[in-house]
């Protein structure tokens, strides 16, 4: 294509090799969103319906899970339709708001995290404090942070790319990408390139550093604690350490795929760029709906109510 040509629509390409079982790969596809969508629901219902689950440690855990599905319907409702379409194009708009939702979400889960790590480490470490630290009032601040941060931080990633010239139209991708969009320019990147690694950086290690900060002190803290104490300590952390030790290596596989597109097969190249909006969304709501006594009980009472026989 003619350098002095601006693009304005792109075609995803990525579904090249999955084109042959496109139909086996929608139904699969389908059935993972409508899980997602299903049991984060169930979840958030829970957490939302039960006074009783109105605290902070729950609060964030619905937080996450929301932010889990405002991730997903950025990417799953467009690779739906993409599945059944021949054309597979995207204008060039639409491809930058697609990648500000899904960069947004995946900043936000970083700092959702790091505030839950937070909760934890005063829950554990400060018990006599608590209640002084974590107030509703400072939930609501935390929480407000945790996504207008990273929005802003996304807001400067999406005007820079919006203002790019595109002299090519094919995307490696199955969604768009920062990188990979940037890659498709008539001029060099590099500004864009180092503001995406100055995001990568603020969004991703001090939530990182905080994290493994929190666990230490908790382990810490625990050890010189009876063995009943470490226990529970053991049973509220375990499921969100999971849950970021399972988002920081699934992000770590989608970077990876991203920088060293041209370097590996096509087909592992999708499956490592999806395994961060695929993983933590599916399994996130199930780890903490069985993990979590209070939540699980609570799922149990409301599928005993619904299935409660009718009595005339």
């Amino acid at each position: 294509m003619d350098n002095t040509t601006n693009v304005t629509y792109i075609t995803l390409d990525g579904h090249v090799e999955l084109d042959k079982y496109k139909y086996v790969y929608f139904i699969i596809t389908l059935m993972v969103y409508l899980m997602i969508l299903c049991c984060n629901f169930v979840v958030i219902y829970v957490i939302c319906t039960n006074r009783c689950l109105h605290e902070p440690m729950y609060i964030f855990i619905a937080a996450l899970l929301c932010n889990a599905l405002f991730g997903t319907t950025a990417l799953y409702p467009k690779l739906l339709s993409d599945f059944l379409s021949e054309t597979r194009v995207v204008s060039f708009e639409a491809c930058t708001f697609q990648s500000f939702f899904i960069y947004t979400y995946g900043s936000s889960e970083f700092t959702l995290l790091s505030a839950m790590a937070y909760d934890r480490y005063v829950s554990i470490c400060k018990p006599l404090q608590y209640a002084t630290l974590v107030k509703m009032s400072t939930v609501k601040k935390i929480l407000f942070c945790c996504w207008f941060l990273p929005s802003c931080e996304n807001s400067v990633s999406m005007i820079l790319m919006y203002q790019i010239k595109l002299c090519k139209f094919k995307l490696n991708r199955i969604y768009c990408n920062n990188n990979a969009v940037v890659r498709l320019s008539c001029q060099g990147g590099s500004v864009r390139n180092n503001y995406a690694l100055f995001v990568f950086t603020i969004a991703v290690f001090p939530p990182v550093i905080f994290v493994i900060y929190s666990y230490t002190r908790i382990l810490e803290v625990s050890l010189r604690n009876p063995k009943e104490v470490r226990r529970k300590a053991l049973h509220t952390c375990l499921p969100h350490l999971f849950v970021f030790t399972n988002y920081t290596v699934t992000t770590c596989f989608e970077i990876i795929s991203s920088r060293l597109e041209t370097n590996i097969p096509q087909i592992i190249s999708i499956i490592m760029s999806v395994e961060n909006l695929l993983f933590p969304p599916l399994f996130n709501p199930i780890i903490y709906g069985l993990k979590m006594k209070d939540i699980l009980r609570r799922i149990k009472q409301m599928i005993r109510h619904r299935t409660r026989p009718i009595s005339f």
